[in-house]
């Protein structure tokens, strides 16, 4: 009973700080027509602020699992979230745009080896059959900051200036921090050390590297068009910048909706469930290519568009710790922070195409393009079943 006791009160530590990250990760999608406007420059810049980031956490994920891997890990937490803290405050007290940039590469840093280790943290505080949704649980903290935290920056954003935003998010990884120092335990196994050569171990690895690339450009096809979601809602749907805030508020239940049932779905069968999800995914896309410059059809699309965006996520990461527990044990942790970057070079991808084709071709173009990174995925993820086949217990249930 205790244990259960524990690992509930854990995973909720775990949430509470993925719910600070996550506000931070996609706080400037709402903030982008306020940094135009205070920093003068274009939208495509603008959007620096969301593919720095993701590429800070490409980079610091491996790195940082690297150089902490033999830290204990409710120091590890702590540390985490000290740099998280530092890093968005850097941000608020931003007094050029480049300074700004720094800012969300700091707070990149920290978000990279926390996802991490919290995904291996709420994986092993469980039962097996349920860690894709003890991952899932710790995701919800990201998802109801998409729901909460974003929508809510933006306000503060456009109430009181976007330095408040990233005070506004400082003071919530406060909260995590002293969550993380009194809920998490403190005397958590350390995972085997991290080696360089173990990403090589990991990347080398057929199943492995394709379940990388499915990750990336399955998770970073939504991000060509949802970097750019806030001008699409204003300039080619119509909507108020007041209305965009609460759009923002209903996506993110969609997406806290999305994640909470993908999860449920690739607890036991992550790669069929994973390719159903990517196909819902790439049919949205398409539509949304057609309903972009309709007021309440292209509203409709956006929001079915949330429930399919960060469903994968749990499966992903699932599958992923599955497959380095088959074939490459002593480098689950690495295996798990390469996944997260990821996911990350999947955004910072997404966001910088969306860049592009908002420039070259307009931002009604954006979902096409996601709609085509999807379609490579789903490619990928066939020939992943492919591989699998012979292995049954991956594809079926993991023993």
């Amino acid at each position: 009973m205790t244990k259960k006791f524990s690992a509930t009160w854990t995973l909720f530590a775990l949430a509470i700080s993925a719910f600070a990250i996550g506000s931070t990760e996609f706080i400037s999608v709402g903030l982008m027509p306020l940094l135009v406007s205070h920093f003068h420059i274009d939208l495509a810049q603008a959007g620096l602020t969301v593919s720095v980031y993701a590429l800070g956490i490409m980079v610091g994920a491996p790195v940082m699992t690297l150089l902490t891997g033999q830290l204990n890990r409710h120091r590890l937490m702590m540390l985490i979230m000290g740099l998280f803290i530092l890093g968005n405050l850097l941000a608020a007290f931003a007094p050029t745009f480049s300074v700004l940039l720094v800012g969300r590469v700091v707070a990149a840093l920290a978000y990279g080896i926390f996802m991490t280790v919290a995904s291996v943290i709420a994986a092993d505080v469980v039962a097996p059959a349920k860690r894709a949704s003890a991952i899932a649980v710790m995701f919800t903290g990201l998802t109801v900051a998409t729901v909460t935290g974003v929508p809510l920056g933006t306000m503060i954003g456009q109430v009181g200036g976007w330095r408040w935003s990233f005070i506004f998010i400082s003071a919530i990884g406060v909260i995590g921090l002293l969550a993380d120092y009194w809920l998490i335990p403190r005397n958590l196994p350390l995972p085997s050390k991290a080696t360089a050569r173990g990403i090589l171990r990991v990347l080398t690895n057929p199943q492995l590297l394709l379940a990388l690339l499915v990750t990336a450009l399955g998770y970073g096809g939504t991000f060509v068009a949802y970097t750019y979601l806030s001008p699409l809602l204003e300039q080619q749907m119509g909507w108020s910048a007041s209305a965009v805030v609460i759009i923002l508020v209903v996506y993110g239940l969609m997406v806290a909706l999305g994640n909470t049932l993908g999860g449920r779905f690739a607890n036991t069968r992550p790669l069929a469930a994973l390719f159903k999800m990517f196909v819902g995914l790439l049919m949205t896309l398409l539509v949304l290519g057609l309903t972009a410059h309709s007021h309440w059809l292209g509203l409709l699309t956006v929001l079915v568009m949330g429930i399919f965006a960060f469903m994968n996520v749990p499966g992903l990461q699932l599958y992923i710790v599955q497959l380095a527990e088959v074939h490459t044990p002593q480098d689950i942790t690495m295996a798990s922070a390469l996944n997260i970057a990821a996911f990350n070079v999947g955004i910072a991808l997404g966001s910088g195409i969306g860049g592009q084709v908002t420039t070259q071709f307009g931002l009604a173009w954006t979902p096409i393009f996601g709609a085509l990174m999807v379609a490579v995925s789903l490619i990928l993820l066939g020939g992943l079943i492919w591989l699998a086949r012979p292995a049954k217990q991956l594809v079926t249930k993991h023993h």
